[in-house]
């Protein structure tokens, strides 16, 4: 097994106050802006919707991702973003 792809067995979601948001088992960033941000997990896509967000801390070598700002929404998709035929994927590139 030559790969350098380090696999994470968790996928955890820690949000205090609605205010900071920390992520593990995050594989890729595949967008962001002030009001969404799009995550590759190892569980599959995750959407953050908000206000003012910012990535504070990326790590991906760990898979840890930490946000600030207001989060309004967490929506799962079984898909990863940024594969064919993935419409939200194309939009936020």
């Amino acid at each position: 097994m030559g790969d350098n792809n380090i696999k994470f067995k968790n996928q955890n979601i820690y949000l205090e106050d609605r205010k900071k948001l920390t992520i593990t088992g995050v594989e890729q960033v595949e967008s962001f802006n002030d009001n969404i941000i799009l995550l590759n997990t190892i569980k599959g896509g995750i959407t953050i919707k908000g206000e003012g967000l910012n990535i504070n801390k990326l790590n991906l070598e760990d898979g840890n991702v930490k946000i600030d700002g207001v989060i309004n929404g967490i929506v799962y998709s079984n898909k990863e973003f940024g594969s064919k035929g993935n419409l939200l994927g194309k939009m936020f590139k």
